[in-house]
């Protein structure tokens, strides 16, 4: 399978008859939200997906899902729940549940309803997740030295002085700025009608992959888990179902960094 390449199809198909048993190691996409966006009159098929997915992710490989609900009628779609109990259902485990807040800007489901301001990231991993390299920028409020106790089997307790650091692992809700001028410094990215932000992609890769290691978006839309992949030493393929997303934002914003498709 060529690494570093856009194919146009459907996601499943094309993962069924391209991409072989265990061969992606991380796997960053967005599917469509409850029709929330027209992505070219395109529908998917998340049971297809996810059944290809859990197929050529490697033992030890992750998938990280991106998605939100829209609300008709008063009622929440809750279309982000089953599609998360569904890749449980396969095989998946769900190794965290994360959040994507969005700072700026106003998104109403409902003038009945608070703000919503973010969308779910499931993280899931096949088997025992392999690689974790969590990111440590939150600032520690205290840094002195503390007294660690631990009960012994005797009911005694052992007290050792434990060194903080500056920095610890950081919480799984992540804020993103968005919009022009945040998500993307590519035009060409805005226009698809809904991105993530670059570095939202680039923390994932970091976090769950390394160097050399296989991208996949198989809904890549805009092309971001592409671009982040590219610019971050690792190979990419990115599937959308529209070719006027591929031929006229994914390749030319991956043309910005260099890259050419052969």
């Amino acid at each position: 399978m060529k690494i570093n390449q856009f194919l146009v199809g459907d996601a499943a198909k094309i993962m069924r008859d391209q991409i072989p048993n265990n061969f992606v190691d991380l796997t960053i996409t967005s599917p469509p939200y409850d029709n929330m966006r027209s992505y070219k009159g395109f529908e998917f098929d998340y049971k297809g997906i996810f059944d290809q997915l859990f197929r050529v992710t490697k033992d030890g490989g992750v998938v990280v899902w991106i998605v939100g609900d829209s609300t008709k009628k008063g009622s929440e779609s809750g279309s982000s729940f089953r599609q998360a109990l569904y890749a449980k259902d396969i095989g998946f485990n769900l190794h965290d549940t994360m959040i994507y807040f969005k700072k700026g800007g106003l998104n109403s489901g409902s003038l009945k309803c608070y703000q919503q301001k973010f969308e779910y990231m499931f993280v899931f991993a096949k088997g025992k997740i392999k690689t974790h390299n969590l990111i440590k920028d939150r600032k520690n409020i205290h840094t002195e030295p503390r007294v660690k106790r631990k009960r012994q089997k005797n009911g005694q307790y052992k007290e050792q002085i434990v060194a903080i650091k500056e920095y610890g692992t950081r919480y799984n809700i992540w804020e993103y700025q968005t919009g022009k001028g945040h998500s993307t410094n590519d035009e060409v990215a805005f226009r698809h009608p809904a991105i993530f932000p670059d570095q939202l992609a680039k923390d994932h890769i970091l976090s769950w992959s390394t160097q050399g290691d296989t991208i996949l978006d198989p809904m890549c839309g805009a092309g971001t888990t592409c671009k982040m992949a590219w610019l971050n030493q690792r190979g990419f393929i990115g599937i959308d179902i529209s070719e006027d997303y591929i031929n006229n934002i994914c390749v030319p914003r991956l043309n910005i960094y260099d890259w050419e498709q052969h």
